[in-house]
């Protein structure tokens, strides 16, 4: 599929965004697992999200359906069954990587399969550290999916992380849950910390401290009613849309403001964006509000070190802004990048000089000088839902209309984002 965006004048209205991605993950395999009903309001629309339901089902864990509304019938912690077949998890690299935490410390075998962008996605990370707790896995070629997993009794472990994930912090805090004693992962940067805020939303025995988390296992987890914030991720396009059109105004509703996310309103800020925390409350552990954005004067800026852990998956858009700032945009300290959905060191700098903008590219990011236009032009989303977004937001500043091929790539974490980008065009 193909969408054509044509740029038009300022950008206004209201944004509603879908559920958190991240955190409807987590609820998802954490209601799984604990016991009793779990309502979960505002659950992710996107298909990633879905992918972990369809593992959860395929566990033998009831699950309903409604909207944006899911109940997830948990049956404790060592309530699932041997799957029948290959667990699915699509294209989302957190279903595959988190889902493999609790898988490890069941007494079966299972095997998780993804997509072709995901069966090229490395799992060593996760393999080491399951692999000390006692678990056995392989994989292809020793490290691409598919990832066969045999559980066992876990024995717990200190773990530190060779590179901050947060994906990898939560897989061995979840295997924690099944391990006899106390799991404590370090991690060298600060990452989002939604594990550890639904890990004590749903009773578990949870201690963290600066740049380290512990839980104490076996666990039990106790079933809750929860709802998920908007997607910050996802408001990462809205906010850069409404910075780099002059005279816009958008207002997006509901958006989670967790302060190991928010770091991405601090870097907006610092390059110049008028953006604005309209109302704070609090849901779940988790805090939330509605953002006001408006067309900015911007300056541009570097991201790394904690900065590169903190907004890998905004740096996509984040480089749009870079191109229209008077400075530009440096990145450093990013590799994560060419091992995402993409190598998306590359997708972002093949469809900036496609639009006419000049980027020099390095093993782990790249620089953008600033001052520079984006021309109408043709451009791949490479299957990666970031980039097909990131580069229509980029179409609105450019000189004519942007067609974007595989454009349904959006859909694996925000299905409506082009009809809601289209109704904010003028």
């Amino acid at each position: 599929m193909k969408e054509i965006i044509t740029p038009g004048g300022a950008l206004e209205g209201r944004v509603i965004l879908p559920g958190d991605k991240s955190i409807s993950h987590r609820y998802g395999m954490l209601a799984a697992v604990a016991e009793g009903t779990s309502v979960i309001h505002n659950y992710s629309s996107g298909a990633d999200c879905h992918s972990t339901l369809g593992c959860v089902r395929s566990l033998g864990i009831e699950v309903e359906i409604d909207g944006r509304e899911v109940k997830v019938h948990g049956r404790g912690l060592h309530g699932w069954q041997a799957p029948s077949t290959d667990l699915d998890a699509g294209n989302s690299g957190s279903t595959i990587r988190m889902i493999s935490g609790l898988l490890a410390g069941q007494p079966f075998t299972s095997r998780l399969i993804g997509d072709a962008s995901l069966s090229q996605r490395p799992m060593q990370r996760i393999m080491g550290p399951l692999t000390q707790m006692g678990a056995t896995l392989t994989a292809r070629d020793g490290k691409f999916p598919p990832l066969e997993i045999q559980g066992a009794a876990l024995k717990p472990i200190d773990y530190t992380l060779p590179v901050a994930s947060a994906q990898v912090k939560s897989c061995v805090l979840l295997a924690g849950l099944t391990a006899n004693g106390e799991t404590t992962v370090h991690e060298p940067a600060t990452t989002r910390d939604h594990t550890e805020v639904a890990l004590r939303e749903f009773g578990v025995d949870l201690e963290t401290g600066r740049g380290w988390a512990r839980v104490k296992g076996p666990a039990r987890l106790e079933a809750r009613d929860l709802t998920v914030p908007g997607d910050l991720s996802s408001a990462a396009f809205f906010l850069v849309a409404g910075a780099i059109v002059p005279g816009s105004k958008l207002v997006l509703q509901d958006v989670g403001l967790n302060p190991t996310r928010a770091t991405l309103i601090e870097f907006l800020a610092s390059t110049g964006v008028d953006v604005k925390i309209l109302e704070m409350r609090m849901s779940n552990g988790e805090p939330r509000g509605d953002l006001l954005v408006r067309g900015s004067k911007l300056k541009g800026g570097v991201i790394e070190k904690h900065w590169a852990a903190a907004l890998i998956d905004e740096i996509p858009v984040l480089a749009v802004l870079g191109a229209v700032s008077a400075d530009g945009l440096t990145v450093r300290d990013a590799a994560e990048l060419r091992i995402k959905e993409s190598d998306r060191i590359e997708t972002v700098a093949t469809n900036l000089r496609k639009m006419g903008v000049t980027i020099e590219t390095t093993p782990d990011g790249f620089h953008i000088p600033g001052g520079q236009s984006f021309h109408s032009a043709e451009v791949e989303s490479y299957h990666d839902h970031r980039i097909a977004m990131a580069f229509a937001i980029a179409a609105l500043r450019s000189d004519g209309p942007v067609t974007i091929n595989g454009s349904e790539a959006a859909s694996v974490s925000f299905p409506e984002f082009w009809s809601t980008l289209r109704g904010i065009i003028s």
